[in-house]
């Protein structure tokens, strides 16, 4: 099945430009503008303004750790890189850093508007991508805890059955999930042995 793209309107969404004066700025501010954007500037670091942001641009030349107020590759929007040199190294940090899209310098009247949409899809694919592991991630953490907490209620002489079905009959007694009853019957469980080892010392 295909994934049908959106096309996002651009109008007053704000870029801003983490490279140092030069006349590829300008030229980038031009275009941008041109389209929509409302454009900010920066160097040598990006402050913590910049949050508010819905594009970064970045110089990939001249780039180096520490600019970003955040973890490198976690940043809160999509991150176009400014390349002119494309020595493995420096495309390699640009990676590292997050970059969802690129241009190439100088900047010219082309390929502004593309890297734009290449790079706000990119984004929202890796951030799609993102809750659907920690969403995974949570369910199979919630299916071990159910798991724990039968195998603690058969510790009382029960079969799994009867200790699948009690756990049922809690979660309905207490008016809460199935997961969250689990979760309930481990941590008093976990109390108990807390207790008893107390209690032998």
């Amino acid at each position: 099945m295909k994934r049908q793209v959106r096309i996002q309107q651009l109008g007053g969404a704000q870029a801003v430009i983490l490279h140092r004066p030069h006349l590829n700025v300008l030229a980038l501010t031009r275009q941008l503008r041109a389209i929509g954007l409302v454009v900010d500037e920066a160097w040598p670091e990006l402050g913590a303004q910049a949050l508010a942001a819905d594009f970064i641009f970045f110089d990939a030349d001249m780039g180096y750790d520490g600019q970003f107020p955040w973890p490198a590759g976690d940043a809160p929007m999509p991150m176009i890189a400014m390349i002119g040199s494309e020595a493995p190294g420096r495309i390699e940090w640009s990676l590292q850093i997050g970059a969802h899209a690129q241009l190439l310098k100088p900047i010219t009247g082309s390929g502004v508007y593309s890297a734009v949409l290449i790079a706000r899809d990119a984004f929202d694919r890796q951030r799609a991508l993102a809750a659907e592991i920690a969403d995974l991630r949570r369910r199979l953490d919630e299916r071990q805890t159910v798991v724990r907490a039968v195998m603690l209620l058969m510790q009382r002489s029960k079969s799994e059955a009867e200790a699948y079905g009690q756990l049922r009959q809690m979660a309905m007694a207490w008016q809460i999930s199935f997961e969250d009853a689990a979760l309930r019957v481990v941590a008093r469980y976990a109390a108990e042995g807390g207790d008893d080892q107390r209690n032998r010392g």
